[in-house]
């Protein structure tokens, strides 16, 4: 999402498609095969400086995975913020999806956001339209719960093979909803409870945006008292693994059972490369690592 300038305005420049191949040979180099896109991010020039570095590089596109995302449409002259899984939506913008990321095909499309006016049966035949046409080879979601998943499981021909959500140690409603079941507290929590049961049940990878939490524990400045401890004990287990701040943040997220994916928002070539270790810290983080990281972050016992 970060890259392509700015989000208004539809030009980029040489820096821009720099910026953009500097991240990718840096994930790449960090073991990162699946690389995120949405048709909206910074208004599609994202896509369109990725797809400038695949047309650049010979024989990239067959080395990685590509995943885009639509349904969101922006507001702006007088129309209001919506979202849109109609047929026509959906085939234009994967059409031009694919003609800014210079490909045929996209691995995996998720429908962004659910939309309360989704006609399921139209829905299901435009994803089998894209997948005969072979522009679409498997379908994912974000932001959707578990009954949203079997709602349209039911009904498509393909399975739902993702679901991107907010996930991570600076985010963490998604792991309290776990244990404040029965709570009153629970009902705060803001996350469909049963989601991650469903994932494991039917092979739904997880995965997380925010997972980095925008560098609330590796190095920018602290929000708050709980935010303080808890940068104290990341650095204190980066140097007791021989790791970075942010190996140890992440490995907290893939610790979890539940197999979460990271999904790396920075497009900083030195923060990317800090990631790479992190599979290698959630494999060796100990529970009381692990517990004692989340009691931090949230700031309190738990119950």
């Amino acid at each position: 999402m970060g890259l392509g300038g700015e989000w208004s305005g539809s030009d980029y420049g040489t820096a821009q498609v720099d910026q953009a191949a500097a991240a990718i040979e840096a994930a790449r180099q960090a073991g990162v095969a699946l690389f995120d896109h949405a048709d909206i991010y910074r208004s599609g020039k994202s896509e369109a400086v990725f797809g400038e570095v695949l047309a650049a590089t010979p024989g990239l596109r067959e080395k990685i995975l590509l995943q885009t995302k639509c349904g969101i449409r922006h507001g702006g002259n007088g129309l209001p913020g919506r979202y849109d899984f109609s047929a026509e939506n959906i085939l234009a913008r994967v059409g031009e999806s694919l003609q800014r990321l210079r490909t045929d095909h996209v691995d995996i499309l998720l429908l962004h956001r659910p939309d309360p006016l989704m006609d399921v049966r139209e829905l299901a035949t435009t994803v089998a339209q894209l997948m005969a046409e072979g522009k679409v080879l498997a379908l994912g979601v974000s932001n959707m719960s578990a009954a949203q998943i079997a709602f349209l499981e039911d009904r498509l021909e393909t399975p739902v093979v993702a679901n991107q959500l907010e996930m991570g140690l600076g985010n963490r409603a998604w792991v309290e909803s776990s244990v404040l079941v029965n709570r009153g507290e629970g009902l705060d929590a803001g996350f469909p409870h049963g989601t991650l049961e469903y994932a494991a049940t039917h092979g739904v990878e997880l995965q997380a945006y925010g997972s980095l939490a925008q560098g609330r524990y590796t190095g920018c400045p602290p929000g708050g008292p709980d935010d303080a401890a808890t940068s104290a004990l990341v650095e204190s287990l980066a140097a007791e693994h021989k790791t970075t701040r942010e190996a140890v943040v992440l490995g907290w997220l893939m610790k979890h059972p539940a197999r979460i994916s990271p999904v790396i928002g920075t497009t900083d070539p030195v923060r990317i490369a800090a990631c790479a270790d992190a599979a290698r810290v959630a494999a060796a983080m100990t529970r009381t690592e692990w517990y004692g990281l989340w009691v931090a972050a949230r700031g309190a016992e738990l119950p």
